[in-house]
């Protein structure tokens, strides 16, 4: 996406910064430290919202990161249901990324799974694998998470959970290298059919509600 906005607005740097949490991601759009950021707009508080716009971009297929030796590795893809009596780690206690707990929160409810309790947050893929081999929790994800050693990233199924994905900014922002990313967006969520939904893709009915009304 970034290479096609570069492309139409070749006058202008577009910089990007890998991290995560659209909460946190939030405050920096506000303070005018960022411009745009991509995550669960949904998920933000009311206020936050209230400050910020959004257009959707991809339903993200999410899916579970398991030991090697866990009992559901074997399977080429993970039923919901098989996920019943497990505690799923879903970044409980990162204060960046209160929007994706919620979004496990309400894909587990009735369904009997548990969220992990908070746990710090693990940074590299050392630190990942330790307190992976100390829990013994899956990890929710999506399907784009790279497989880290001893691990297994499986897709969930029936239904197929979807991440809802927007580009997010602040209210009132005008620019033409900002105008790009929106276009580049727009363009590839069209041809790249990100926004097209399986017959049985499940997203909260907050999100349904969000961005309905926002459109």
């Amino acid at each position: 996406m970034l290479l096609r906005a570069r492309e139409l607005a070749p006058e202008h740097e577009i910089m990007a910064r890998y991290e995560s949490g659209l909460t946190g991601a939030a405050a920096e759009l506000l303070a005018g430290r960022l411009d745009a950021s991509f995550g669960r707009y949904a998920g933000l508080e009311p206020a936050l919202r209230a400050r910020l716009d959004h257009q959707l971009v991809r339903y993200e297929p999410m899916a579970i990161v398991l030991p090697e030796d866990h009992r559901l590795a074997p399977l080429p893809a993970v039923p919901l249901a098989e996920l019943a009596g497990e505690t799923v780690y879903a970044g409980a206690g990162n204060p960046r990324t209160p929007e994706w707990t919620d979004l496990a929160r309400l894909l587990f409810a009735g369904r009997g799974i548990e969220v992990a309790p908070p746990a710090p947050l693990a940074v590299g893929v050392e630190e990942f694998e330790r307190l992976m081999a100390k829990t013994g929790h899956p990890v929710l994800a999506v399907i784009g998470f790279p497989a880290l050693p001893h691990t297994v990233v499986r897709p969930l199924v029936d239904p197929v959970p979807l991440s809802p994905v927007s580009l997010v900014w602040r209210k009132g922002l005008v620019h033409p290298a900002f105008d790009a990313v929106r276009r580049a967006a727009a363009e590839l969520a069209g041809m790249e059919g990100w926004l097209r939904r399986p017959e049985t893709g499940w997203i909260p009915a907050i999100d349904e509600t969000v961005n309905s009304v926002h459109h």
